[in-house]
């Protein structure tokens, strides 16, 4: 899928459709029958609300997030839509999205939720029967954020006593069977960003809060809870990601003033990682998505005239 900068960009591939976004304000979502190339859903945001990422989706349903930022508090809905007939409904067998962040895995998805006690909630829930879990709860003014959902655990950050001196953000993981979070071990307390675990490893990234560049991280990884933690250098912030048995992040190098990316995946019993995608200078990613065991991403080359991106994908085993 090639397409100019301006055009269409691929959300997620799912194995019977294709959910593309618009490059308009709104952020105009699609989701196309592979197989007739019929499309099935154009979702319009409502005025002054524009489209987020993910998009969850199976074989029957797809959850397409709006966000409206402008004035005091920002306003989130959520629809889920029936593929098959084309009808939404908003969530209300679930407590309400508080923040636009949502973490998904084929059709299990992550998000942040208030309370009743105003206090953030990781949630946990099935897209097919919209039945959930809270996992845990921060107390207000401390929050949940970054969730990244496995195919067997849900990483998230926990942020406490925010724009203070005291500010904390560390990373727990839950096992998405049942059972309490544990905190994942950090190499310098309270700077964990975000991460991702798969059988029982986690590879996360920490940054401070008042570091100048926040945009890279230092990586490191743990097979286990208790086993040392290991460098994988400097990553992107936010790019981690699962996908079957891997994890996945992106990298960026600067050479001869130009941004150069990489695709890096690891998993349990690695060594070292493995490169999956060197970009050319002046190729920008996307961040990634997974779906069915398999990774998309958008390439963008701006490096020349037109300008444009180039969707790639790579099957995970």
């Amino acid at each position: 899928m090639r397409q100019p900068v301006d055009g269409l960009h691929l959300v997620t591939q799912q194995r019977k459709y294709v959910v593309t976004r618009a490059s308009d304000e709104a952020g105009i979502t699609t989701v196309t029958d592979r197989s007739s190339k019929k499309v099935v859903i154009r979702h319009t945001p409502a005025a002054g609300f524009v489209a987020q990422s993910p998009v969850v989706i199976d074989d029957h349903w797809a959850l397409i997030e709006d966000i409206r930022s402008d004035g005091p508090a920002p306003e989130i809905t959520v629809l889920r839509y029936d593929l098959t007939t084309g009808r939404s409904a908003e969530l209300s067998q679930l407590p309400k999205v508080s923040e636009p962040e949502i973490g998904a895995y084929d059709g299990t998805f992550a998000y942040s939720s208030t309370d009743a006690r105003n206090r953030s909630c990781l949630i946990v829930a099935d897209l097919a029967t919209l039945k959930g879990r809270t996992v845990t709860c921060v107390a207000d003014p401390g929050y949940v954020a970054d969730p990244v959902v496995s195919a067997d655990s849900v990483t998230f950050s926990e942020i406490t006593a925010p724009e203070t001196a005291r500010r904390c953000k560390r990373l727990l993981t839950a096992p998405l069977s049942g059972g309490p979070a544990q905190p994942v071990p950090a190499a310098t307390k309270c700077i964990q960003w975000s991460g991702a675990s798969v059988r029982g490893a986690t590879v996360w990234s920490e940054v401070g809060a008042t570091d100048p560049d926040q945009y890279q991280s230092k990586a490191y990884v743990r097979e286990a809870a208790d086993s040392a933690a290991r460098p994988l250098g400097t990553v992107v912030t936010d790019t981690i990601l699962a996908c079957g048995n891997w994890i996945l992040w992106e990298t960026r190098t600067v050479t001869g003033g130009d941004d150069v990316y990489q695709i890096n995946r690891w998993r349990p019993g690695l060594g070292t990682p493995q490169r999956m995608y060197a970009g050319k200078a002046g190729t920008a990613l996307t961040p990634m998505t997974c779906q069915d065991n398999t990774v998309y991403v958008e390439a963008a080359d701006l490096s020349g005239s037109p300008t444009y991106t180039e969707a790639i994908s790579a099957a995970l085993v």
